[in-house]
């Protein structure tokens, strides 16, 4: 089945590089995956697979498992059900 990925980022946060270094990992995982990004609001980190959101850092405040997002990924590819990651990891902070 084919799985398409979107990641909508804050470029003025600073989000680019969480995004580049998920889509690299996703890509490794999973080479026949589709993954693209486009802007988002301030704050957001929002993934979704084939149209359905299931990641969202606006609502859980940090960024996903990198394991949380693969295993949502090969539930698509078998053509289950994806439920909504609710894991999150706090963002780095600088003091």
């Amino acid at each position: 089945m084919t799985v398409s990925i979107v990641v909508e980022y804050c470029e003025p946060c600073g989000f680019k590089s969480h995004y580049e270094e998920l889509a690299s990992a996703v890509l490794e995982e999973f080479p026949e995956v589709s993954i693209d990004s486009r802007p988002g609001g301030t704050g957001a980190f929002e993934i979704e697979i084939n149209g359905k959101l299931v990641f969202s850092k606006l609502e859980l405040g940090g960024f996903p498992y990198e394991k949380d997002l693969m295993q949502a990924i090969r539930k698509a590819m078998d053509g289950e059900p994806v439920e909504k990651i609710t894991n999150s990891r706090a963002p780095c902070v600088i003091l």
